[in-house]
């Protein structure tokens, strides 16, 4: 049958997308985009950052102390710790209880730290057999560095590896060298910033086992 004239189907209306709605999803588009390039980077930079200060000599990040200086502290218990020992071995501080210790938070590459070297070996020398042990904490250093760096100064007392830098962290260590002593029942009872000579540490050392 024919259809009568005038009555032809309609043709359907498609309905296109206006400017502001184009620009909706260009915009969209662009985001996903930004976001898809971003986060990897972002994530990159996180894990550099990261790997640079837990690994590594980080000479830029902390401070050398080349002043002496007392800070003052209150008594309190010195959080513990173990590390590895250049050598071989492990050391816990609480294998040190009654003893009075010297830690010493150092570098191989540190100016104040190697100058000083020799008073910490003659003065360890003179009091090891009086109850007192010195400790001595490597931190953001070269292995090899640090090791070979022992061995000239000929150092005798336990030196370890602050893997890192957690031993320094749970401190608040700020820069280097820098020493904290500890009373026989294991409290931080001073601490001190730069390097010292050796009637400086022998001061100290003689008044604390006097108390």
């Amino acid at each position: 049958m024919e259809k009568p004239t005038g009555l032809e189907d309609p043709e359907p209306q498609v309905s296109l997308p206006d400017q502001g709605e184009r620009r909706q999803s260009r915009f969209a588009r662009r985001t996903v985009v930004m976001l898809a390039v971003s986060v990897p980077v972002l994530a990159l930079l996180a894990l550099l950052a990261w790997a640079s200060f837990t690994s590594g000599p980080a000479r830029g990040g902390l401070a050398v102390n080349d002043r002496f200086l007392e800070l003052d502290v209150e008594a309190e218990p010195a959080p513990g710790f173990s590390m590895s020992l250049m050598g071989g071995g492990e050391l816990s501080l609480a294998d040190l209880q009654g003893k009075l210790v010297m830690l010493d938070f150092w570098a191989s590459w540190c100016p104040p730290c190697r100058d000083e070297a020799p008073v910490l070996a003659q003065v360890y020398g003179e009091y090891r057999d009086r109850g007192v042990e010195f400790v001595g904490v490597n931190l953001w250093d070269q292995a090899g560095d640090a090791e070979l760096f022992v061995q000239q100064e000929g150092h005798q007392y336990p030196n370890g590896v602050d893997e890192g830098g957690k031993i320094a962290i749970s401190y608040g260590v700020r820069g280097i060298p820098e020493k904290f002593f500890l009373s026989r029942d294991g409290l931080i009872v001073r601490k001190f910033s730069g390097p010292m000579d050796v009637e400086k540490l022998r001061g100290i050392l003689d008044t604390m086992l006097l108390e």
